[in-house]
C-alpha cells in the first residue's frame, strides 16, 4: 500500500496484523499507531521513501508483508513491490502479499506485470 492509501485503510491494516499474530508471527513492526515503524529505504535521486506495510518474524526468518489494494498510483506500488522482492531474496528473507475480496484481480494483474509468482494471503 502506498502512503496515500494508508490513511483510508487503517482497518484493513489492523485486520492483517491480527491475522499475523494468530499465525505465530512475532516482533511485528507496522506503519500503524501502537507499533514500531519498520525500517524505511530512501530512493536515491528522488524524495521517495519506501516503507514496508508490515515486517514480522517467524522461526527466525524475517517476512515483509504488503497489503494489496486498488491504488491511485500503481506505478509507485509496482516499484515498491519490485524493491521489496529483490531485497528479500538478497537477504534470504520472505516477501508476501496480503489482499482482500474485491482486490484479487488488481493484485494478480500487478504481479503478472512484474513477472512475480506469489501465493496471496486472502483475508
Amino acid at each position: 500500500m502506498v502512503q496515500v492509501d494508508k490513511a483510508e485503510n487503517e482497518e484493513i491494516l489492523q485486520d492483517s496484523i491480527t491475522y499475523l499474530e494468530n499465525h505465530g508471527f512475532e516482533n511485528i513492526k507496522a506503519d500503524f499507531e501502537g507499533f514500531e515503524t519498520p525500517k524505511s529505504y530512501h530512493k536515491k535521486g528522488s524524495d521517495e521513501t519506501i516503507t514496508p506495510d508490515i515486517v514480522a518474524e517467524r522461526a527466525g526468518i524475517k517476512h515483509y508483508f504488503e497489503i494489496s489494494l486498488k491504488s491511485k498510483k500503481p506505478i509507485l506500488l509496482k516499484s515498491k513491490w519490485r524493491f521489496l522482492d529483490v531485497i528479500s531474496r538478497m537477504r534470504n528473507q520472505r516477501f508476501k502479499i496480503i489482499t482482500r475480496k474485491g482486490h484479487y484481480k488488481f493484485t494478480q494483474e500487478m504481479l503478472e506485470d512484474l513477472n512475480l509468482q506469489k501465493k496471496l494471503i486472502k483475508l
